[in-house]
C-alpha cells in the first residue's frame, strides 16, 4: 500500500480516464491480500494488478482468484459461474476455485476479505458510504451484496466520479442519500484526486491534474493536505 506522507499534485498527466484510475487502485492493494471488486468501474482494477502481486480476487457468486475481464467475444465458457457480479465473463488464474454463493456471503461476512473496492454515489467526510439508491422515484435499488462487504471487509476503497452529471459533488459533508453503511468507507479514488476519509476528516493524498487549491475550491468541505496542513 502506498505510504505517502506529503501531498503529490500530478498537474502534466491531466485527470484520469477508467482504465488509469483502475491502475492508481490496483497499485495501493498490498501483495497477498484478499480483495472483491465491485460493479462497475472497480471491476477494471483486475487488468491492472501486477502479475507478482499474489493478490487472490474474490467473487459474490462463489470464486476466488478471478483472473482479468475477458475473455474476447466467442472464447467464454458458456458457465454461468465464470462470472463476476455484473455478469462479465472473466478469467481463471491457477488455483481458482468454486464454492456455493451461500458460503461466498459468509466469506464476505466473516472478515476474511482485507479489502473492497466498492462504486458510490456519495461518500461523506467521515467515511459514510451511499451506493445502493438515490432515492428518487422511480430508482430502481441495487444494494446486490454492498451492505455485507462494506460492514465485513478490513478496508473499504471507493472508486468514483468525483462529480455528478450536474456537476455537484459526489464527496460529501452529509450523504444524503440512503445509507448502505456507516463510517465505512477508508479511501476514496477519484479522477482529479485520491482521499483518505474517517473521523478525522478529509486528507488529499495526490491529485490528477488539478493544484490543491482549484479542488478545494470545488468541495464543500475542509481538506487537509497530506503534510498536515488545513484548506
Amino acid at each position: 500500500m502506498t505510504t505517502t506522507t506529503s501531498l503529490v499534485e500530478d498537474l502534466d498527466r491531466g485527470q484520469l480516464n477508467k482504465d488509469e484510475l483502475a491502475a492508481v487502485v490496483a497499485r495501493d492493494i498490498p501483495h497477498g491480500s484478499f480483495v472483491n471488486l465491485g460493479i462497475g468501474q472497480p471491476t477494471l482494477v483486475a487488468d491492472h494488478l501486477a502479475e507478482d502481486a499474489e493478490v487472490v480476487l474474490h467473487t459474490e457468486n462463489g470464486m476466488l482468484n478471478m483472473g482479468p475481464r475477458g475473455p474476447g467475444p466467442g472464447e467464454e465458457e458458456p458457465r454461468s459461474d465464470q462470472t463476476a457480479g455484473e455478469e462479465h465473463p472473466v478469467t481463471e488464474l491457477p488455483g481458482a476455485a468454486y464454492f456455493h454463493h451461500a458460503d461466498s456471503f459468509a466469506m464476505m461476512r466473516g472478515g476474511h476479505l482485507d479489502i473492497c473496492v466498492l462504486g458510490a454515489f456519495q461518500v461523506s467526510a467521515a467515511g459514510d458510504l451511499a451506493n445502493w439508491h438515490t432515492g428518487a422515484p422511480g430508482a430502481i435499488p441495487a444494494v446486490g451484496g454492498a451492505m455485507d462487504l462494506a460492514t465485513g471487509a478490513k478496508k473499504v476503497f471507493v472508486m468514483m466520479n468525483l462529480f455528478a452529471k450536474n456537476g455537484s459533488p459526489k464527496l460529501v459533508p452529509r450523504c444524503t442519500y440512503p445509507l448502505t453503511g456507516l463510517g465505512c468507507v477508508d479511501r476514496v479514488y477519484t479522477e482529479f484526486a485520491t482521499f483518505r476519509v474517517g473521523r478525522e476528516g478529509v486528507t488529499v493524498l495526490e491529485t490528477f491534474g488539478i493544484t490543491f487549491d482549484d479542488l478545494a475550491a470545488r468541495l464543500d468541505l475542509p481538506l487537509e493536505r497530506a503534510n498536515g496542513t488545513v484548506a
